[in-house]
């Protein structure tokens, strides 16, 4: 082995290893499902795992291709234990935190999808922030009685 191609693989290990640790500089959404509703033409509930990136972050809005509208809830419990759900205008991603959007809590509410959004088929969705950047989650369309994906 010469001394140049030993220097080379450090440098391309180096290089590997940096990049492994390094963090997103802007949130990244994964594990992403829509789930249909069983009773067609109700909306259909969005739900997905948001990282945040290097500073805090505030997602305003999600697009699906096709909605008619969509927004931002969460459930809560009332008093008398009755689940009612609440729209909210924005949701803070903390640096280098995670915000689940998962049943029971925050997800987004899809309303008007077409017909051919079905199960098995995927849904972009687009998460756009304050700050005006945007990131895309290929979300998998399941049925309304399906498990949800793992």
């Amino acid at each position: 082995m010469t001394a140049r191609w030993t220097f080379a693989a450090a440098l391309t290990v180096a290089a590997s290893l940096a990049a492994c640790s390094a963090e997103p500089s802007a949130p990244v959404a994964g594990d992403a499902y829509v789930r249909l509703a069983a009773v067609p033409g109700r909306p259909a509930a969005g739900y997905f795992l948001l990282h945040g990136g290097a500073g805090d972050a505030t997602l305003v809005q999600v697009e699906a291709p096709g909605a008619a509208r969509v927004e931002l809830h969460t459930s809560r419990m009332t008093g008398n234990g009755m689940a009612t759900m609440d729209s909210l205008p924005s949701v803070r991603v903390p640096a280098r935190g995670s915000v689940a959007f998962v049943p029971g809590a925050q997800h987004v509410m899809l309303f008007g999808l077409p017909a051919s959004v079905v199960p098995g088929g995927t849904l972009p969705l687009t998460l756009r922030f304050a700050d005006g950047s945007a990131v895309r989650a290929d979300a998998r369309v399941i049925a309304a009685g399906d498990a949800a994906p793992e």
